[in-house]
This record gives structure tokens, C-alpha cells and sequence, in this order.
């Protein structure tokens, strides 16, 4: 891992299932559980990264450069902030409105499982347990929800001709 606070945090939440859910295991199998709850960890930080960077890179480049700007919704909004250094390139924001537009309907099409996990986890940034947490549900089924959701929505936006 290249980010030591990511990597720490990854050590720390891997500690904590640990003890939270086999605190009762006797020592000797501790080591091996933890290298695999580690091993899993680490597996769910990059895809969850992967997953997050494809969707960061498409609003972000349909957002007209407000990277600094926490309270700006590239959903709600493609306006070039008045005075900044974008280009206000009429066709370009046409074209970012409507793909906004598709991928909104698209997320509405979800079923109300997906739709709700796929908010929860890539636009609210919550992490599987808080998620399924107020799901009320495992998960694992947050993450097979968010799994379909982002390969509907994926395929949705090539079938309309959007590349991610």
C-alpha cells in the first residue's frame, strides 16, 4: 500500500473484526484468522477504490472543476463557478447535463435494494457495516447489492453510448 494512513487503518479495522468476532478462538488460531481477515480487508479497500475512482473520474469530469468546493453536487448542478479558470463551453455543458440526466434515471431504474445501497455506499461514502446497518441486512449482501447495481448502471450508460 502506498497511503500509510489507509494501510494503519486497514490494520486497525482488521484488529477490531478480530477480536470482535472470534475473541472467543483459542490463541493459536488467532495469527491465521487475522492474516485472512487482513487478506480480505485489503481486497475489499481496492475494489471499493476502483469502484469509487471510476464514479469520482466521471462526475468529476462532468463537475467543471469544483474539487474544492465540499457542498457542490455534480448531480444537481454543471455551471461553471463564476470567475474560475473553466472554459464555459456551451456544447460541453449540454453534453455533461445530459449524461447526468441518464445516469440519474438510471439509478432510479435500480431496484430499491440496489438503488439504496449503491447511494449509501458510493455517494455517502458509509462503509459495508454502517450500510448494512441500516439496511438491516449482512454485509455481504450490501456488497452483492452494490455489485449489481454498479454493473447495471455500467451497462445502462454503454448501451446509451457512455464510456466510463
Amino acid at each position: 500500500m502506498r497511503e500509510n494512513e489507509a494501510a494503519l487503518d486497514i490494520v486497525q479495522d482488521a484488529m477490531l473484526r478480530l477480536a470482535e468476532k472470534y475473541g472467543d478462538r483459542p490463541a493459536g488460531e488467532l495469527p491465521m484468522l487475522f492474516q485472512r481477515i487482513l487478506q480480505n480487508a485489503i481486497r475489499d479497500f481496492f475494489r471499493r477504490s476502483k469502484v469509487r475512482s471510476i464514479w469520482t473520474t466521471l462526475l468529476s469530469s462532468l463537475s467543471g472543476g469544483h474539487e474544492d468546493d465540499e457542498d457542490h453536487d455534480p448531480l444537481e448542478t454543471l455551471l461553471v463557478a463564476q470567475g474560475s479558470n473553466g472554459v464555459d463551453d456551451p456544447p460541453a455543458r449540454l453534453e455533461g447535463t445530459q449524461v447526468l440526466e441518464i445516469i440519474e434515471q438510471e439509478v432510479a431504474k435500480l431496484p430499491a435494494r440496489q438503488r439504496e445501497a449503491f447511494l449509501m455506499r458510493y455517494w455517502e461514502e458509509l462503509d459495508v457495516e454502517e450500510t448494512a446497518k441500516i439496511m438491516g441486512c449482512s454485509g455481504g449482501s450490501v456488497k452483492t447489492h452494490c455489485s449489481r447495481a454498479t454493473h447495471a448502471l455500467a451497462a445502462a450508460l454503454r448501451a446509451k453510448g457512455i464510456a466510463l
